[in-house]
């Protein structure tokens, strides 16, 4: 399992409270730093002493969007090498391939059911220190 922080940077307040619900809920201890969109979530890294273990980013935000947000952390030399998913209620393949080609690790669409958000987010945190996880 991963460990250390995890940082996600999304706009939308129940999505976070979701997200950190199910955190919860499948025992991840961690922290879980929060960002309301890509400027404030580079300000967070700059801040913190050991960057996050996962990002987990929204790709429609104000400010600075997903796409943005990873194309600065791929040009820095030690966020670049931290797993990033995409979490996101986009299920455009267009997207999909935009953002894996920008360098995420993954990309998941967010799904209405607690129960599976819960699964998958166990998967991926488990998953993430495997090789083929990059």
């Amino acid at each position: 399992m991963i460990k250390g922080k995890i940082l996600l940077v999304d706009d939308d307040e129940d999505d976070q409270l979701i997200f950190t619900d199910a955190l919860r809920e499948i025992h991840f201890s961690y922290d879980c730093l929060i960002a309301n969109n890509g400027l404030t979530g580079l300000a967070l890294l700059e801040a913190e002493e050991n960057p996050p273990a996962m990002i987990f980013l929204d790709l429609n935000m104000p400010l600075m969007n997903g796409a943005e947000f990873l194309r600065q952390i791929k040009k820095h030399t030690i966020y670049r090498l931290i797993p990033v998913v995409i979490f996101s209620t986009s299920n455009n393949p267009i997207d999909k391939e935009k953002m894996l080609n920008l360098g995420a690790n993954r990309f998941i669409t967010k799904m209405a059911e607690f129960k599976i958000l819960k699964s998958k987010l166990s998967e991926l945190l488990f998953d993430a220190n495997k090789p083929s996880f990059n």
